[in-house]
């Protein structure tokens, strides 16, 4: 057996210098750079390094499939991530360098205002957000500069009329834009708002009422209609002549599908405009909204920037500047791809396992039903008088455990003694996998039945959304 002697410097082949990259990722190697977390580090790293080190703490997300709390969009077509890779790139604001992109949202806006009954769809009035947060500020601030030119007097405040179950974006708009928010709150079984509830509170600073089309609470429609008849009333008897704002976030994507002889859109004169998320029952990947006005004259014109030093002369009217069109253009493939029917078949599916899965849940002894997934395909459930030692908030730490995310809370101010879980069935939740949840649901309830009897306390997860 030959006898090497080992040599105390490497050949020069192999010898690495004080500059060299570290390109070794694999953790059999043990040699792993560490990635920043407060500074940059000094030099870079292969591609395929970086790329493994992030995915590998990513792995500590929870799977977007089984996230049961969002109601963002977790799957797309193999084709509609192409189209999105192909235009990751493209900055939408730039309209006059990239038209055939501008044309799209074009398109999208008349789609939307076809689907939701403007008196003039191919004259529509509307533009594609970062979502609806970014929509319904955007809706907030044409009702204000309405109500502005209408008062013309500063001294005055505006308030705006809305439930307590709105979403926190339109808590947002009044704290920024100065309006007093003017809450309906929930009593008994009405959780959201109600028409006479609403117009009690309107006068003449009253820059609108918004009502939303699937309450994020319980999934459940607010009575558009019944408000818009309402304030018709008011105005007939001589009181202020309110708008309407519709914050379909989820429902204007699902209502004119599954439910078209509901009137809550621009059938309704007393609406001046409508918000929905792409990236969320649109069937897109976040983040894309739309807003739309029923025509030219409800979107005050001197809210409208022309900016010209892009190559041409483009009207703006948005809080955001550069995003990426790749949204847009997915919400076309969407379009495109499925049609009325196609919608109808997606968010059909969506309201049969969100119905059937919580006629199951309603039929365990342990559970109450708030709502039944019959408008949008969410609902909400509680525990009833048989539950003991444990309650909704223990129930959505034990599922987390087996991988779902199903969020617990309590309601808004006068039924915060309501605390629920909410389940949200998008496309992709089939009857397949709500099967295996119902079997882990079942499971949960019998861990914690056990765990009770041995005195294992309860009490506030730390899920959040």
């Amino acid at each position: 057996m030959a006898l090497h002697h080992g040599s105390t410097s490497s050949p020069p082949s192999r010898r690495r210098s004080s500059n060299a990259v570290v390109t070794d990722a694999n953790p059999a190697l043990g040699q792993r750079p560490e990635p920043p977390k407060g500074r940059l580090a000094d030099g870079p790293v292969l591609p395929d390094v970086a790329y493994q080190l992030i995915h590998d703490e990513l792995l500590l997300d929870g799977s977007a499939r089984l996230n049961l709390a969002t109601f963002v969009t977790t799957w797309m077509e193999p084709q509609a991530r192409q189209l999105m890779t192909d235009c990751v790139d493209k900055n939408i604001i730039d309209k006059d360098e990239y038209p055939q992109t501008a044309e799209l949202e074009r398109r999208c806006v008349a789609i939307l205002a076809d689907l939701w009954h403007a008196p003039d769809p191919e004259r529509a009035t509307g533009c594609s957000t970062t979502g609806s947060s970014e929509a319904c500020m955007l809706a907030g601030l044409a009702l204000k500069r309405r109500w502005a030119a209408r008062v013309d007097d500063t001294a005055r405040r505006p308030n705006l009329v809305m439930g307590t179950n709105v979403q926190v974006c339109w808590e947002k708009f009044c704290r920024y834009w100065d309006v007093e928010p003017r809450f309906v709150p929930m009593q008994g079984e009405r959780l959201h708002l109600g028409a006479e509830q609403a117009v009690a509170l309107c006068d003449q600073d009253t820059i609108g009422v918004v009502t939303i089309l699937g309450s994020t609470f319980d999934g459940s429609y607010e009575p558009v209609a019944e408000v818009a008849a309402a304030l018709d009333e008011l105005a007939a008897a001589g009181g202020p002549d309110v708008p309407i704002h519709v914050d379909g976030a989820s429902g204007a994507m699902v209502a004119p599908f599954l439910d078209p002889d509901l009137v809550w859109d621009f059938r309704l004169e007393r609406v001046a405009s409508v918000n929905t998320s792409g990236h969320k029952y649109g069937l897109v990947y976040p983040g894309v909204g739309w807003v739309l006005w029923r025509d030219s004259e409800a979107l005050p014109r001197d809210l409208v920037f022309d900016v010209n030093y892009l190559g041409g002369n483009m009207p703006t009217f948005a809080l955001n500047f550069s995003r990426p069109g790749a949204e847009v253009v997915a919400q076309y493939y969407t379009f495109f791809r499925l049609g009325r029917s196609g919608f109808r078949a997606v968010q059909q599916a969506c309201r049969d396992v969100a119905t059937y899965l919580s006629g199951r849940i309603g039929e365990m002894p342990e559970f109450r039903l708030v709502s039944r997934g019959d408008e949008l395909p969410v609902f909400a459930f509680t525990t009833t008088d048989q539950v003991q030692g444990w309650d909704v908030f223990a129930l959505s730490r034990t599922l987390r455990e087996r991988g779902w995310q199903v969020p617990a809370y309590t309601f808004p101010a006068d039924r915060q003694d309501l605390a629920v879980l909410r389940v949200v069935c998008r496309n992709g939740f089939g009857h397949d996998l709500a099967e295996v949840f119902l079997g882990h649901l079942r499971a949960a309830v019998e861990q914690l039945d056990t765990d009770a009897r041995a005195g294992t306390a309860s009490g506030p997860s730390g899920f959040h959304h």
